[in-house]
């Protein structure tokens, strides 16, 4: 049976926290709300725990969900290496809503679905979701809703959309917006914009250059990277990826909006 806590509350705060950890480490999913949309969450190193995340939203592998780190360091042990247009948008952006497709590091042991060697990760700009991320490592996240499904705002919206597929609803009230992250792939030569988002081009364009060129918007379709989250192929939390816009897809995984991602 699920479990939902009122972290507005500082009692049922400190028992959620601690109840989604322990779920999470026992392969178990977990609601978490994000800077962007809320989140469903699971351990990015159990492959099962991944599956039954993909399940409860009805996706499969071609649409892998990006991960969320609670810091820097974090991010920087699960790809290969950061140049400087990445160092400069985490400098600039994180904790906030950008998620960033990268080549993910090849010694992990890890299994997202089929992210053609990359990853898509963010550091969200919420201090519950940070809290738990500092408590739990790395978490696969994506929009807290059934893929094709409109964005969860509320841990109410959440539950209703995913029921007793999650152990704990973490529930901080309602989002501040439905807006999912912005995407940037920087696998290539030159950042390109894979989905648009929080984060405005011309905000990204004052800190490295970036191709526009076919990209997702959020109002076209599902994806698969946020939570966010916003939901995106991308490669989301949250999303909110797996690096192709899903119209594009994304490489790599996030939303979190089905738009994370978590």
């Amino acid at each position: 049976m699920s479990a939902r806590y009122d972290c507005t509350d500082p009692e049922q705060r400190a028992a959620g926290l601690a109840e989604a950890a322990a779920s999470l480490r026992k392969g178990d999913l977990a609601v978490m709300p994000t800077d962007t949309v809320y989140g469903v969450a699971a351990d990015a190193f159990s492959a099962p725990a991944v599956v039954s995340l993909l399940a409860a939203k009805g996706r499969d592998r071609q649409m892998p969900p990006p991960v969320l780190v609670g810091t820097v360091r974090a991010a920087t042990a699960l790809v290969e290496d950061l140049d400087m247009s990445a160092k400069d948008l985490i400098d600039e952006f994180w904790p906030g809503a950008l998620t960033l497709v990268l080549r993910a590091n090849r010694s992990l042991i890890w299994d997202l679905g089929d992210t053609k060697g990359t990853v898509a990760v963010r550091m969200p700009l919420h201090e519950l979701a940070l809290e738990l991320l500092k408590e739990t490592g790395p978490l696969a996240v994506s929009s807290a809703n059934r893929s094709g499904s409109p964005p969860a705002t509320t841990a109410a919206d959440a539950e209703a959309q995913l029921g007793e597929a999650v152990a704990v609803y973490l529930d901080s009230g309602p989002c501040a917006g439905d807006v999912p992250s912005t995407i940037v792939d920087l696998t290539g030569p030159v950042p390109k914009l894979l989905r648009a988002g929080a984060i405005s081009v011309e905000r990204l364009r004052e800190v490295v250059t970036l191709a526009v060129e076919d990209y997702w918007a959020p109002g076209t379709g599902d994806t698969a990277a946020d939570s966010g989250t916003g939901d995106t192929a991308a490669d989301s939390g949250t999303g909110d990826t797996a690096a192709e816009p899903d119209t594009g897809k994304t490489p790599a995984e996030p939303d979190t909006g089905d738009t994370p991602a978590k």
